[in-house]
């Protein structure tokens, strides 16, 4: 049966709850086939999705019941607001791009690849070769297995040009994703109440970080072809800023690459001031109609602190990434995660560098690319068709996200709840800024499950929005 059904189902059932006394009986899963001509199936999909709700609850052998929602005192946490007193930074919630959903949902605002995009056999594979050695039972170096810290090396130097030193494996330090590697840099290389320059829009995970660290984040306005060297320089002027986070390909959300006469600019404003630039490579595997030019390949003089991931290319349950410094910034570095984690998993990293060395996975990596562009294309093509108030500033050639720019009066919190209502799911673009907004925004994953549903998400984006521009003119 569709899933338009069981939303409809779930919707009617949902609007019958709210008006059923605690305890009611719900009809019979025999009785709602009958009513709405679905399948078995069908309807037990709608009764998990009520109870994943926490709606109904099951009695086996007796039936199903509005869920009964008891009374009782609520604690008092009250003595925790003297005990704890005043953050020293305010910490940002977590993004709705980390939020679940309804599993019939069209699900356009994850940040991680679908299932079928990853290689899932060389994952299985792989941790199961790991679990069979050492690396089950050892202990790892603080900066990281050996031979993984030699292939992240390894990865870099090969995009290094004639006259510049490569990096070293004793530069690189093994880290449990990348989100806790920018943690450990804007604490030990920025500082607490220091500046922090930052491109606008930005990864919203660098945002939190940032807070974490309690540093100052200084905005510096980026778009679809990267920051403005001239407004950087301005900006390490006026703020004394010694760091310049950004992400040159394919930047979340909005897709840029900078070109290489821009990646010379930034280098040359970033050294003129003495700072570091922090380079996060988080899609370096997602390159689509190009490929990741990394800008620490150009810099041997330590200015460039570069983090690589595959925690979105291999599995997610694999969070496995590296920080590449130089100097006393990679010392500083590697005793910030000494202190915070101690080691990262020996098995793993061991699974992990399975499988990035096994010859599948340039195999893999040539197939995503086609993958990855037939669902842009459709997604692209599908907002174009149904949704024409989105405006692209360009077609991302690499990534995992479109970033459309909306009417500035859009409701986004209204349009997202709305659309969630409709069962499609979209990540509101205000968590990708560091300060105030700069139009209305949201962002859009296309690597996401069932893509031959994006059209359909399109349609009910377009739908919803139009119902939203009806309300504004009736005002």
């Amino acid at each position: 049966m569709s899933n338009d059904n069981t939303a409809r189902i779930v919707a009617d059932l949902r609007a019958w709850i709210a008006q059923a006394p605690p305890g009611a009986r719900v009809p019979s899963n025999r009785a709602l086939m009958a009513k709405y001509g679905a399948g078995p199936v069908t309807v037990q999909k709608a009764m998990h999705a009520l109870g994943a709700l926490g709606l109904v609850e099951a009695r086996p052998g007796v039936g199903t019941f509005v869920r009964a929602t008891r009374t009782v005192r609520p604690p008092d946490y009250g003595w925790q607001t003297g005990a704890l007193r005043a953050p020293q930074a305010r910490i940002p919630v977590l993004s709705t791009a980390m939020r679940g959903g309804s599993p019939d949902a069209i699900v356009l605002h994850a940040g991680y690849p679908d299932r079928d995009l990853l290689p899932e056999r060389l994952v299985r594979a792989a941790l199961a070769r790991a679990a069979r050695g050492d690396a089950a039972l050892a202990r790892s170096d603080v900066a990281g297995l050996p031979e993984l810290r030699a292939w992240f090396a390894h990865e870099l130097a090969e995009a290094t040009p004639v006259g510049v030193t490569p990096p070293a494996p004793r530069d690189v330090v093994v880290l449990p994703g990348s989100q806790s590697g920018l943690s450990s840099i804007f604490r030990s290389l920025v500082g607490f109440g220091q500046p922090l320059l930052m491109e606008s829009p930005s990864y919203w995970g660098a945002i939190l970080a940032a807070a974490q660290a309690g540093v100052r984040v200084v905005p510096v306005p980026s778009g679809a072809a990267g920051p403005d060297p001239d407004e950087l320089a301005r900006a390490f002027e006026e703020t004394g800023a010694r760091m310049f986070y950004a992400q040159p390909n394919y930047a979340n959300p909005t897709g840029a690459q900078w070109s290489p006469e821009l990646v010379e600019r930034v280098l040359d404003v970033v050294r003129a001031h003495g700072a570091f630039l922090v380079e996060d490579d988080w899609a370096h595997d997602f390159g689509i109609d190009t490929t990741a030019r990394p800008v620490a390949a150009l810099d041997d003089s330590g200015h460039v602190v570069y983090l690589r991931s595959l925690t979105k290319s291999v599995s997610p349950a694999l969070r496995v990434a590296a920080v590449v410094a130089r100097g006393p910034a990679r010392d500083r570095v590697l005793a910030d995660r000494g202190a915070e984690g101690m080691y990262v998993s020996s098995l793993l990293q061991a699974a992990a560098l399975d499988v990035v060395t096994q010859p599948g996975w340039r195999t893999h990596l040539r197939a995503l690319r086609d993958q990855l562009r037939a669902r842009r294309d459709l997604l692209v093509a599908s907002l174009a068709e149904h949704v024409p108030q989105a405006h692209l500033d360009h077609v991302p050639p690499g990534g995992l996200n479109l970033w459309a720019r909306l009417p500035d009066a859009t409701d986004l919190d209204r349009l997202t709840d709305d659309c969630e209502a409709e069962g499609v799911m979209i990540a509101p673009g205000g968590g990708w800024f560091p300060a105030e907004p700069s139009g209305s925004f949201v962002r859009l994953n296309y690597a996401g499950p069932n893509p031959d549903r994006f059209p359909d998400g399109a349609r009910l984006i377009g739908r919803v929005l139009a119902r939203c521009g009806d309300r504004r003119a009736d005002g």
